[in-house]
């Protein structure tokens, strides 16, 4: 990780490691009392492990909650094609994918404006689009046309590293707290719910970028 000003540039040196090179038949049965699964990052990009992850995907989405935050970095796509048949047939299957602004400038480049991309990946099939926006916040497009917003919390930058994963967290872990950790109560959930899910994100979000490495708050500090 090469940090400028508190923004991270990375590098990845992950050619036939574990996480890499997993194929589905190796990964073993989901316990369960397992509730959600997150899917996201490189580990979507980078083949042969990433069909594995899409097939547990599909294989898991009838009983469980799925997120996904594809975190797009074009510099691991090999086959562009082939990854965004990939990305398309998980979003089918997910109940909220969250991405950035510039995410859904790369997946839905045919629409203008976060609303119209948001409601385009809706249309791919997942219920809730989140979108986070840096220091301008984050959003969310729930079904039926709603949508929430919250801002950022104001916080001194120190560095970004993990920022996108806190927020994820804490969005999963406020949705437990909730006791909507499941395919319907997310799909009805209210907008002051979401609100409370949004606005917890980011606030565990910004602990995580006011102090070095991707060090995410404990409880008892919130």
């Amino acid at each position: 990780v090469k940090l400028v000003d508190g923004h991270a540039a990375y590098q990845f040196y992950d050619e036939n490691s574990a996480g890499r090179m997993l194929q589905y038949e190796e990964i073993p049965s989901v316990p369960d009392n397992t509730k959600a699964m997150y899917f996201g990052g490189i580990s979507l990009a980078c083949e042969p492990g990433a069909d594995a992850y899409a097939a547990l995907c599909e294989a898991e989405s009838d009983q469980r909650l799925i997120m996904i935050d594809p975190n797009i970095r074009p510099g691991f796509i090999q086959d562009e094609a082939r990854y965004r048949d990939r990305l398309a047939r998980m979003f089918t299957r997910a109940d909220i994918v969250k991405v950035s602004d510039e995410d859904l400038d790369w997946i839905v480049a045919d629409f203008e404006g976060i609303a119209a991309q948001a409601r385009a990946l809706q249309a791919m099939g997942t219920k809730i689009v989140i979108v986070t926006r840096g220091k301008h916040g984050a959003c969310a497009f729930l079904p039926g046309g709603v949508e929430v917003s919250v801002a950022s919390q104001p916080t001194e930058v120190v560095d970004t590293v993990g920022a996108g994963d806190t927020f994820n967290a804490g969005v999963l872990a406020k949705l437990g707290q909730l006791g909507l950790l499941s395919k319907s109560s997310v799909e009805a959930m209210s907008l002051e719910q979401m609100h409370e899910v949004l606005a917890f994100g980011a606030k565990v979000a910004a602990v995580t970028v006011s102090r070095a490495g991707a060090n995410p708050p404990w409880a008892h500090e919130l």
